[in-house]
């Protein structure tokens, strides 16, 4: 059986510069897969690719069976995908509910059941659907831009960054978000340079060094991995902030 998504000796970049060279990853329903890496190795480069926002010069994409390596971003979000970026991820002119009902335009019919269930998964969104997101914190505008991917019933969830300039207890607050959107079925591949946190939560994690595939395993696996920590983990870095304990429902 194959994966949901599978991404196979995928090379991209910015013109004549390739910055990804012959990548292979794959994502399962319901999972959790971690990429992570020095600055500038690629990775999000790696993931503006499989989206179709940069060109692949080599390799092959594969989502639910079918070919979508040369795929437009707006076909990926009607095959099921769904993207995050670092920044520039919502309208800080309006409301909240206003920013999920843009992110379900391609929804046949009301949307507003598929809001109500996504607001149910961020309280502190829920309880001011009224506020413009100029007014949010950078938690609470990562928790908007992740219920404005979602609206759209995404099978892949693809995020860039999720808890990057976050405080420790705001990083955790996103993280369980993440393990409660795994828990609905969706598969999620993220790039999180908060290392160890986001290992400790995934079911699989990949190294990517210049550009390549380096290191693959399970999340918790990788963390144990002397060499993946000395070189990347920043081993005297608390996992959770203040708390040592994985969010509930870490693996």
């Amino acid at each position: 059986m194959s994966a949901l998504l599978e991404v196979r000796g995928a090379s991209s970049g910015y013109g004549s510069v390739t910055i990804v060279h012959d990548v292979s990853l794959s994502l399962d329903r319901g999972e959790l897969v971690t990429v992570i890496g020095p600055n500038g190795a690629g990775k999000s480069t790696l993931l503006k690719a499989i989206f179709g926002l940069l060109p692949i010069t080599a390799g092959s994409v594969r989502l639910d069976g079918s070919e979508v390596t040369h795929a437009a971003p707006s076909r990926m979000v009607g095959l099921g995908m769904s993207f995050v970026p670092q920044t520039d991820n919502v309208f800080p002119s309006l409301t909240i509910r206003e920013n999920l009902e843009m992110g379900g335009y391609r929804r046949r019919g009301d949307v507003g059941e598929r809001l109500l269930e996504v607001l149910s998964l961020f309280p502190e969104l829920k309880r001011r659907p009224g506020d413009t997101a100029s007014k949010l914190s950078g938690g609470q505008r990562q928790a908007l831009a992740i219920g404005r991917a979602l609206m759209l019933d995404p099978a892949v969830l693809l995020l860039d960054e999720p808890t990057a300039a976050l405080s420790p207890a705001r990083r955790g607050e996103i993280f369980e978000r993440l393990l409660a959107v795994r828990a609905e079925g969706v598969g999620l591949l993220i790039v999180e340079q908060n290392a160890r946190e986001a290992l400790a939560i995934s079911d699989r994690g990949y190294l990517i060094v210049d550009g390549r595939n380096a290191h693959e395993a399970p999340g918790p696996a990788m963390l144990e991995n002397p060499e993946v920590g000395r070189m990347f983990l920043g081993l005297e870095e608390p996992r959770y902030g203040d708390d040592a304990s994985p969010p509930a429902g870490a693996p």
